[in-house]
């Protein structure tokens, strides 16, 4: 693929403070902070089914191209179809935003906070970030050795692309079943880790994405024409609050891909046991990393991400700058890596937070299970600018930010530039002004206006099809104008009847 195209869902966590003036559970929460977000005309909300679990007003798109709904109990935010990196950074932010301000404009700052982590310190339950690159239909996707070699990849860029967690769950339901993580040690006790998805993957590679999560997902679903592409989809990632983390999760991954696809990334760097690989990774209190690959060699992660890096510097550099950029920013991170956390704050979220921490530990004698502590490592996430502590970050230039807030405003309410999230975002705005009494279905894909209106579909992702949407509107007469001509009409007819 010439050309990218991805994209993000977020999964947000969400914390209540209540007392008896505040009675509303997280469910009820979540619903009206929706809800609040589309009364303020920046998007529609579904007239349909989307399926058995997503009945009508369930959620909905928005002026900018993305989809905000309730998953499950949780509220996702679902980025638009971005065709480079820096309009992903900003559309990611600007759905942050969106629900952040709607907490505000309810008058709920002081009770409810919207986490964007995986995981729930208390029960251990996990929530995703689910990424999404397109490939062409000749990606070499399904031939194993494929699969384990962006396992593998996907594996060992936690050291750059995790979250981090205080303590760890047993993870596995599954656990005695064969080949599930067979060489993993159960009752170890950890005091942080680097990855907050890490302790929740059971599988290397599996079709479906609920209960019995992967590395790497196979289900295909292209949300395009099936012939020409397809969608890597992936739910392995950690949440990233700093937006250079985000940048290098999706763009050094995108160079993996792009490697596969020209048949030049290297079988040695299939690990022996990807799962058991990803929890001893994340768990290595001493940020060593030690793997054992499939040919019975010792490497470790830092190792192999080095050598996937002078491979794409090889075969990829002088591509684009966006290109040339990623594998910038990536060798400075494996570079500053083994100088220690404080050497990668604000660039690696994991370190960030273990930094922060750690000297709050100190400081207070405290052991790391300790609630205090605990609550500041959920805290870090926290989208609320005034509480939030990753924000501290950014507020004193240790940070690093690839857009900035008045992008991130723009982003809103204005669709990006380049892709079919284009045309979908002039749709929504039409079906809120000129078309507003109109039935619609909308998907990723395409829409409908009518039950005899013949679906309009959006099958290439690189089309804006702005044009002609605005065309395909053009045949539905507004009500409004409707009944105004009837009346001129009638006008018209009673001035004629009275002049003869």
């Amino acid at each position: 693929m010439k050309q990218r195209i991805f994209g993000i869902e977020t999964e947000y966590g969400l914390l209540v403070k209540g007392d008896g003036d505040f009675s509303y559970d997280p469910m009820e929460i979540a619903n009206k902070v929706k809800n609040h977000v589309f009364s303020k005309n920046l998007g529609v909300l579904d007239l349909h089914y989307r399926a058995n679990d997503e009945p009508p007003g369930n959620g909905g798109f928005l002026l900018n191209g993305g989809r905000l709904y309730l998953d499950m109990g949780h509220l996702e935010y679902a980025s638009p179809e971005c065709s480079n990196l820096v309009d992903l950074v900003t559309y990611d932010r600007a759905g942050d935003t969106l629900i952040q301000e709607a907490v505000e404009e309810l008058g709920w700052a002081d009770h409810v906070s919207f986490i964007k982590n995986n995981v729930d310190l208390e029960t251990n339950a996990t929530f995703g970030c689910h990424e999404n690159y397109l490939v062409g239909r000749g990606f070499p996707f399904d031939e194993r050795d494929n699969l384990k070699l962006l396992s593998s990849f996907l594996t060992t860029r936690l050291i750059y692309c995790g979250a981090g967690r205080i303590g760890s769950c047993d993870p596995h339901p599954f656990r005695d079943w064969e080949n599930v993580a067979p060489d993993e040690k159960h009752g170890d006790e950890v005091n942080f880790q680097i990855s907050q998805r890490a302790d929740h993957i059971p599988n290397e590679f599996y079709r479906w994405v609920q209960y019995n999560r992967a590395i790497v997902n196979t289900r295909d679903e292209p949300l395009a024409d099936p012939s020409k592409y397809r969608r890597i989809h992936l739910l392995v990632g950690d949440s990233t609050m700093s937006e250079f983390a985000t940048a290098m999760k999706m763009g050094t991954t995108t160079l993996m891909l792009e490697i596969m696809q020209l048949g030049v990334a290297k079988r040695e760097w299939i690990l022996a046991d990807s799962v058991q690989s990803m929890r001893s990774i994340s768990r290595d209190p001493d940020f060593k990393w030690h793997v054992k690959l499939a040919s019975g060699n010792s490497s470790t992660a830092l190792e192999l991400q080095w050598d996937t890096l002078n491979t794409c510097k090889k075969y990829l550099a002088g591509t684009d700058r966006e290109t040339d950029w990623i594998l910038e920013g990536w060798e400075s991170v494996l570079t500053d890596l083994p100088k220690g956390p404080e050497a990668v704050i604000g660039r690696v979220d994991w370190a960030s937070k273990y930094w922060m921490l750690n000297e709050f530990r100190n400081e207070e004698n405290l052991e790391w299970n300790d609630p205090w502590l605990k609550s500041l490592d959920l805290e870090y996430h926290n989208l609320n600018k005034e509480t939030g502590l990753f924000w501290g970050l950014e507020a004193n230039g240790d940070g690093y930010r690839k857009t900035t807030d008045e992008a991130v405003e723009f982003s809103k309410v204005n669709p990006p530039r380049g892709t079919r999230a284009h045309g979908r975002g002039e749709l929504v705005k039409k079906l809120m002004s000129q078309h507003a009494h109109m039935g619609y279905l909308i998907d990723w894909i395409g829409f409908r206006l009518s039950k005899t209106d013949e679906p309009f579909l959006m099958l290439d992702p690189f089309i804006s099809y702005k044009e002609e949407i605005i065309e395909h509107l053009d045949q539905f007469v507004p009500q409004q104008e409707t009944e105004q001509g009837k009346g001129m009409e009638n006008q018209r007819g009673q001035g004629k009847k009275s002049y003869e």
